[in-house]
């Protein structure tokens, strides 16, 4: 299938024959641009070649009969063209055109014809006799160079030939002296180079040859050299010419002759960029004059092309130069369409030479656009239409000139180039069709064919070279303009092509435009079927890009279409959106809209059927407002919801009947949700906005991202100057790309409205134009969730609906079921002082009546403080306060009663009480020491440590609500504000007891009244309280401790159980009627006599006062037993013997500070006599590392015990300590914190399973206070040595 184009008739021309080399002689210039125009219809030879002019003086026949030779010889050799201004060399070939000598054809002062400058003069003479040569040919050479003086030439050339034969039959030669010499001498004295001799130039010979080269060479440089100075001087003038514009009486069209003349040099040098170039720089200086006349300041010599408009018969591209418009140029006769018309012409021929023609095509589209504009600023007059048929008649004539040099695959891959002339081509054939009544329903009448016979009459006789042709732009304007039928089917078959065209390359935008003239056009013909389909296209494509004015005039055009074509529902939904449409007048909206109003009404009285609409374009729900704010009510309660809805209308609007579509759920296994849970899951201010919505635009621009835009500069790469300046924007492909989902703009179709028994309705309202406000009120009848679907506004039977309300809104209707929620009214509860608990009773579906109470059972841990002030407050379910009453409590022995108010159903009541929990006797062992497991409680203590946290006792209360038979249970956590702890001090053989009370609570109390008690009521033992008796002020997160001495007569038990008591109250109470209970506690003290006293000594080396670094000193520690044999030394390492009892201890020489190196044995084991004041003294040599005061070593002792085993071997033991086989645990000896016996052999049994089979001994660690260390603390002064170059000093 052929394109439409093709179908119009554009075809391809034959190709044009290839040409040869021309030879170019004229008479005069006119017949020279005749020439130039007839050789430039054909191609040329790759080579460049230069037509140059010289004239020839002598001796003609001699001339005659070497031009053959020359005129082939001239163009064979190249030369390099060298230009002034930088401009690129070039390699040439010169070719030149030889002309008899004649004053006349020298240049005149002024003549600024550059096509027929003589560049250089020959004189050609073989005078070889020396008479002959005074007598005629000096004379001759004297009087031509006198001319060419006279007419300021300087280039010039003298040619001798010399030929063997003639110098044969001459007997006067002078043998010194040739003619060449005289010559060169007489004319040539300081320019010898300008006389060549040229040596039998007819024979075939070397000699010959050569003479020729030499000749050629030189007549080849001066041609070049004589031409490049002529060209720049040629330019010069030019420019001086054109620097005087601004002069008066200066002509544009004689300096556009001059620039011309450049032009057609270049372009018979083959430069046909350069030449383009001088038609553009003429292009551009008439522009600029046009621009700066429609500003005011014009030239006087833009008159000449203001005269009005007589001819327009388009563009001529079919001949490269159109001599007539030359003339009128020339002549100062030339209308602005002809000056235009001839320039583009030109530009034209040189672009297809540059093999340039889809430019050809860009060009000739801004030509006809800027002349359209160009002769509205210049106000020149033209008949109507005129200058329709001139741009109609140029289009076809650019898109014929470019399908004549390019084949058929060439144009197709190509037609977004040409497109646009046929879009151009296609709005001016309409443009005619319209002004010569070729469009409308009767015909043309007589004006409208004077007309047409005046437009064709200035289109004048059709150009010879289109005469035979039968699709030529000519005659298809003149069929189009001859009937109706002929102007349909030329512009059906353009508006089709232009169409085709545009969706083939992607560009939518333009296509829908064109179809939406051809609706206009099937509009105007009575078919409103097939301009509804070019409607609806263009129309989704406007919608779904944004642009406002071209959706309000593609919705009349449709609106109408729909009328005729009797589509009532569609055409009402147009109207609405038409008179919602700010862009149209006030009186049209008020037309749509009383379209619809009187169809309403018609319809109503006809009991017609409804029509159903979307209401975006009568209306647009703007925001929606629950009453209450969370939108959730209980059963039976009522729930108000107002509707603000932006009227589009542009009068008020009688609306029958406005209805909220709702539907009904009950969510599966949460059929009965709680008003808490609901209101946490609910907006707080009750208002849903919905989004703005441009009516008509579902996808309008304000979905688009933001424009991005950014600074551009351009600067020169020279000077670093700013050429120019501008913004560019970095996403336009997301802001111009098409979309291809059209089928999301399509409006629903078929609008059904939901059938359900829930609906909202509010009747007999007037919608006036803007905001309005619509209150609905309902009374909730069964729970469960409602949401609000649909929104139907009627008015007569035609109803708008809004199908989908976006974002969801709901509102809940819920049944309740009572409800007790007890919650402290601080962040933890405090054992021991009165807390506040606040009781919250959420009535629910159940009605308090008189008489109803709450039933606390197993309160005896936790009592009731009862104030006669407490009140209980009624709330609503909107937590509006309804009411206040008195509390009343009653108290029995186990059950207290608390009496509720009297409170309708979904209400909420709120009392505070004051509770206090007193620790059971039970629980306060808690703080007790587990004599039978320590480890257990050693862990639980360090736990404690751990976490710095309070201990928590939950208590449990048992409430009987009077909604429900059964009981509930609540429990309340109570956290024990303060922790204790106790620990054994020793001085000597004195002992004492330490209490330290800790307060992990925020709040700050007041202590009194301790007390430490024995429980066994021992009467040889006395507690000497070391504390001030005045009350002491604990603050949080501190301490205090308490001190006792312990005092005794005679021999007391091994422990002793202890209980410590102390007042408290809050610091900042007021005094209470009440009292509150003492905090206690309780512990364990055991093994606390002193059985040994270890002292430690250091003496300095022999002969020195002090200690020094790196020197070894000596460490004595002395162990002396203080009392006799008791029963806490009855254990496995007891030795008797005829009385004599001994134990093994071992001691331990340790330095954790790293101070003193111990050198040797560390540790050892002896055997201690069980006698007091016996003493065993321990030697060893110790390295002090630092120098200062630097504390003792510290010194451990252990029980030594033997393994359990019989079997095993037992061995030395010092051999255990040699071996290192025994490990003691440096943490075992928790003095201050425990007072229970560990096995240390167990635990080095455990974790050194690799010794299998042998008997390894036990260590067992003192009890706090039973090894007394009287060294503690002390230190001694090292100094530091002579030769020691770093000094390390030790303060503690």
């Amino acid at each position: 299938m052929r394109p439409r184009w093709a179908r119009y008739g554009l075809r391809p021309g034959p190709a044009a024959a290839p040409r040869k080399r021309i030879m170019l002689v004229a008479d005069n210039q006119n017949n020279i641009y005749e020439e130039i125009g007839k050789s430039l219809m054909k191609d040329y030879l790759g080579i460049m070649c230069w037509l140059v002019w010289s004239t020839g003086a002598g001796d003609q026949n001699l001339f005659t009969s070497l031009y053959p030779t020359l005129s082939q010889q001239l163009p064979r050799e190249p030369m390099e063209w060298r230009r002034s201004y930088g401009r690129a060399p070039k390699m040439i070939h010169l070719e030149s055109n030889f002309v008899q000598f004649k004053e006349e054809l020298l240049p005149k002062e002024g003549n600024k014809a550059l096509l027929t400058f003589p560049f250089l003069h020959i004189y050609w003479t073989e005078c070889c006799d020396t008479e002959v040569y005074k007598t005629t040919v000096k004379d001759d050479i004297t009087k031509w160079q006198n001319v060419l003086k006279a007419h300021n030439s300087v280039d010039w050339l003298i040619v001798v030939v010399e030929s063997d034969a003639k110098k044969k039959n001459k007997t006067n030669i002078l043998p010194r002296t040739s003619i060449v010499d005289k010559i060169r001498n007489d004319f040539c004295n300081k320019q010898s180079d300008r006389c060549v001799v040229l040596s039998d130039p007819l024979k075939d010979s070397s000699r010959s040859q050569e003479s020729w080269n030499a000749f050629l060479t030189k007549l080849r440089t001066l041609l070049l050299m004589s031409f490049t100075k002529n060209l720049g001087k040629f330019e010069d003038d030019m420019r001086t010419l054109r620097e005087k514009r601004t002069e008066p009486g200066w002509s544009f069209c004689e300096y556009f002759m001059v620039q011309e003349e450049l032009a057609f040099v270049f372009e018979m040098l083959q430069q046909f960029e350069d030449a383009l170039v001088q038609y553009d720089e003429l292009d551009a200086l008439f522009s600029q004059y046009v621009v700066n006349f429609g500003a005011g300041d014009g030239a006087n010599w833009l008159t000449f092309f203001c005269q009005p408009v007589r001819s327009w018969n388009g563009l001529i591209l079919r001949k490269p130069i159109d001599m007539e418009k030359r003339e009128l140029i020339q002549n100062q006769e030339a209308t602005l369409l002809d000056l235009r018309s001839y320039l583009f012409s030109r530009q034209c021929t040189l672009l297809i030479f540059l093999q340039r023609p889809w430019e050809v095509s860009q060009r000739a589209l801004e030509l006809l656009h800027n002349c359209v504009q160009e002769l509205k600023l210049l106000e020149v007059s033209v008949p109507p239409g005129a200058l329709d048929c001139w741009v109609f008649l140029s289009c076809l004539e650019v898109l014929q000139r470019i399908e004549g040099c390019c084949d058929r695959a060439q144009i197709d891959a190509n037609v977004s180039h040409t497109v646009g002339l046929w879009s151009y081509a296609t709005e001016k054939l309409k443009s005619l069709g319209y002004l010569c009544g070729l469009v409308s329903e009767k015909g043309p009448n007589s004006e409208d064919l004077n007309r047409t016979v005046d437009l064709l009459a200035g289109l004048g006789a059709e150009r010879p070279e289109t005469a035979n042709a039968s699709q030529s732009p000519y005659k298809k304007l003149k069929e189009a303009l001859s009937s109706v039928e002929a102007f349909e089917k030329h512009y059906l078959d353009l508006s089709h092509a232009t169409i085709e065209m545009y969706t083939n390359i992607g560009r939518i935008r333009s296509a829908k435009l064109v179809g939406k003239d051809l609706a206009e056009f099937y509009m105007r013909k009575k078919g409103p079927q097939k301009a509804e389909i070019y409607l609806q296209g263009a129309l989704k494509t406007y919608l779904a890009e944004g642009w406002a004015l071209l959706v309000t005039h593609t919705r009349k055009q449709l609106a109408e279409c729909q009328k005729h074509l009797g589509q009532i529902e569609n055409y009402l939904q147009t109207s609405s959106l038409l008179a919602g449409d700010n862009h149209l007048t006030e009186d049209e909206r008020k037309s749509f809209c009383q379209e619809i109003l009187d169809f309403a009404n018609h319809q109503a009285e006809n009991q017609g059927q409804k029509v159903i609409l979307p209401m975006h374009s009568f209306a647009q729900l703007k925001t929606l407002h629950f009453d209450p704010p969370n939108a959730v009510v209980h059963v039976g309660g009522k729930l108000s919801i107002e509707l603000t809805l932006l009227s589009q209308m542009p009068i008020p609007v009688q609306v029958d009947q406005v209805a909220i579509h709702v539907h009904f759920s009950i969510e599966k296994n949460s059929y009965r949700k709680t008003a808490e849970w609901l209101t946490k899951h609910k907006t707080s201010n009750g208002v849903i906005s919905f989004p703005n919505e441009v009516a008509g635009f579902p996808f309008s621009r304000n979905n688009l991202p933001a424009l991005e835009l950014y600074e551009m500069y351009e600067r020169s790469p020279s000077d670093n100057s700013l050429n120019t300046a501008g913004i560019i924007c970095k996403n336009v492909h997301m802001l111009l790309r098409r979309q291809e989902s059209s089928s999301l703009l399509d409006l629903p179709s078929g609008v059904t409205l939901e059938d359900g028994a829930h609906v909202l309705k509010c009747s007999n309202l007037i919608l006036e134009p803007g905001v309005n406000k619509i209150t609905f009120n309902t009374q909730a009848k069964e729970p469960g969730t409602y949401t609000l679907r649909q929104l139907c506004t009627s008015v007569g039977k035609v109803q708008f609906v809004l199908l989908h309300i976006y974002p969801i809104v709901q509102y809940d209707v819920y049944s309740q079921e009572p409800q007790l929620k007890v919650e402290p009214m601080t962040d933890s509860l405090l054992a021991g002082i009165p807390q506040k608990v606040k009781f919250t009773v959420t009535t629910g579906h159940y009605t308090m009546k008189n008489g109803d109470a709450l039933q606390l059972s197993n309160a005896d841990a936790m009592p009731i403080l009862y104030h006669p002030e407490s009140k209980a407050v009624i709330y609503s379910n909107t937590r509006e306060k309804i009411s206040e009453s008195s509390l009343r409590i009653q108290s029995s022995e186990k059950i207290i009663s608390i009496s509720l108010p009297v409170a309708p159903a979904y209400h909420v009541i709120e009392f505070e009480l004051e509770v206090m929990y007193l620790p059971s006797a039970t629980e306060s062992a808690v703080e007790k020491e587990n004599t039978t497991n320590k480890e257990v409680h050693r862990k639980n203590k360090e736990k404690q440590k751990q976490d710095n946290c309070m201990a928590t006792v939950d208590q449990k209360v048992t409430i009987d609500c009077p909604w429900s038979i059964y009981s509930t249970i609540i429990a309340l956590t109570f956290c024990i504000p303060f922790n204790a702890k106790h620990s054994l001090l020793s001085a000597g053989k004195r002992k004492y007891v330490q209490v330290c009370v800790q307060n992990l609570s925020e709040l700050c109390f007041q202590l009194s009244d301790n007390s430490l008690k024995n429980s066994a009521d021992c009467t040889d033992l006395q507690l000497v309280p070391l504390n001030p008796e005045s009350q002491q002020v604990i603050y949080s997160k501190q301490s205090i401790f308490f001190v006792w001495e312990l005092k005794w007569t005679k021999e007391l038990p091994l422990s002793l159980q202890c209980l410590f008591s102390v007042s408290f109250c809050p610091a900042t109470s007021e005094e209470q009627s009440f009292t509150l209970k003492p905090f206690t506690y309780e512990f364990q003290v055991e093994n606390f006599f002193t059985l040994y006293h270890v002292k430690t000594e250091i003496f300095p080396p022999l002969g020195s006062e002090y200690c020094k670094t790196g020197s070894l000193c000596s460490l004595e520690v002395s162990i002396t037993r203080l009392v006799d044999l008791s029963e806490v030394d009855r254990d496995e390492a007891l030795t008797e013997s005829d009385g004599y009892c001994t134990t093994k201890l071992m001691y331990e020489v340790v330095d954790n500070s790293s101070n003193w190196a111990v050198c040797g044995k560390s540790s050892g084991v002896i055997s201690m006599p069980v006698a007091a004041r016996a003493t065993h003294k321990v030697h060893m040599e110790v390295m002090p590392l630092f120098a200062g005061y630097l504390p003792f070593p510290d010194v451990r002792l252990f029980k030594y015990l033997p393994h359990h085993s019989a079997h095993s071997m037992q061995l030395d033991a010092d051999s255990w300590i040699e071996n290192d086989n025994l490990s003691v645990d440096k943490n075992v000896d928790d003095q201050a914190e425990s007072s229970s016996i560990r096995s240390r052999g167990s635990l080095h049994s455990a974790a050194s399973g690799e010794h299998k089979g042998l008997p390894m001994p036990r260590l067992q660690s003192f009890s706090s206070g039973q090894v007394f260390n009287c060294s503690t603390g002390m230190q001694i002064l090292v100094i530091p040595s002579k030769d020691d170059h770093v000094l390390e000093v030790n303060i503690t």
